[in-house]
């Protein structure tokens, strides 16, 4: 097998192509035989040593991969092999091959290609537990959604849609013609306008009921005052730790100067508002017991009504030149690394 090894913190070029024996299923494990893996933002800040509970190089990174199950372990159905699946592996996904347990695999439906399936789940769960679970968006609401353009940003605007909420996107004004296609109902140009200021303005001073906020530090502070009164700030990243290809070792404490210095329960209690987080890498125990969350989401995609949007493959071998492609905000929707 070829595999994807984070040999130490730093820019895009720490990621090396190693080979390895094929790993034998164990107990209750499948292995897949990989075919698409997807690249998450989180990815990037695991290279950069700014991941919190990730873990130490040298390792493999990629919690999102789908292909075929070529193998089981003792205790599972033969009856797996030859299925197409997608997978969340947690870590070891930038390989050809890799075993997973079956609580973690899940059967892709008929017709959708194995770039989709590594695409599909990590984005849109996180986007799902964010309005529907946690946010509780309801039809005629406003949602403001950083980021509109990436993989979790594309999910919430598809389930906004068919919530029938109101979207306000921050994206490059490359991004709005095609943001527009999808539904988005006002654009703002995070490089040139004030988010705050454009959002005072779209709402007539009312503010969102909604806002997904994954870039951390003064963002977050300018999103919880575009709120109107019973809104919901939901916090599922910190981007702008990421400030280069390499580490600042003062990115998190520049994040923490520039973000809310906390939410005092008496002062939400006072302003009507709420802050929370969303962290899906530490709750596929959750996802596990709450199997309906996937169940919808797999049943929109069967009806068409969500389609993850893959910009753009790159070989395993250039895993590098994929992390520098996501991390300088070019893509639109999702990028995948292929065998």
């Amino acid at each position: 097998m070829r595999q994807i090894w984070l040999t130490r913190h730093g820019p895009p070029e720490v990621l090396e192509l190693r080979e390895a024996p094929d790993p034998k299923p164990g107990p209750g494990h499948v292995r897949v035989r990989i075919q698409a893996a997807g690249i998450n933002f989180s990815d990037i800040l695991m290279r950069m040593g700014l991941y919190p509970g990730s873990r130490r190089p040298p390792t493999t990174i990629g919690y999102e991969v789908a292909g075929t199950v070529d193998a089981v372990g003792p205790g599972l159905d033969p009856g797996w092999v030859g299925r197409a699946v997608g997978a969340v592996p947690r870590s070891g996904g930038y390989a050809d091959v890799v075993c997973v347990p079956a609580a973690q695999v899940w059967e892709r439906p008929a017709g959708m290609p194995a770039a989709e399936g590594a695409a599909f789940l990590v984005t849109y769960l996180t986007a799902y537990v964010m309005l529907v679970v946690m946010g509780a968006a309801k039809r005629g609401e406003r949602v403001l959604v950083h980021n509109a353009g990436g993989g979790v940003g594309l999910a919430a605007v598809d389930i906004c849609r068919i919530l029938g909420v109101e979207v306000i996107g921050t994206a490059s004004a490359a991004k709005h013609q095609f943001l527009r296609q999808q539904g988005v109902n006002h654009l703002i140009d995070y490089r040139t306008r004030d988010f705050e200021v454009e959002v005072r303005r779209l709402t007539a001073g009312q503010g969102v009921h909604i806002a997904l906020d994954p870039v951390g530090g003064e963002s977050w502070r300018k999103s919880y005052r575009s709120l109107a009164k019973t809104g919901r700030l939901i916090v599922f990243g910190a981007s702008s730790l990421a400030r280069g290809p390499t580490r600042f070792l003062l990115a998190p404490l520049v994040m923490l100067l520039r973000a809310p210095l906390g939410f005092h329960p008496l002062v939400l209690l006072r302003q009507n508002k709420a802050v929370m987080g969303v962290h899906l890498g530490l709750m596929w125990d959750e996802i596990q017991r709450h199997p309906e969350w996937s169940e919808q989401l797999l049943a929109w995609y069967r009806e068409g009504r969500v389609r993850p949007r893959v910009d753009r493959t790159f070989p395993l071998a250039e895993a590098a030149a994929a992390h520098r492609y996501v991390q300088e905000r070019k893509n639109l929707g999702k990028v995948v690394l292929v065998p």
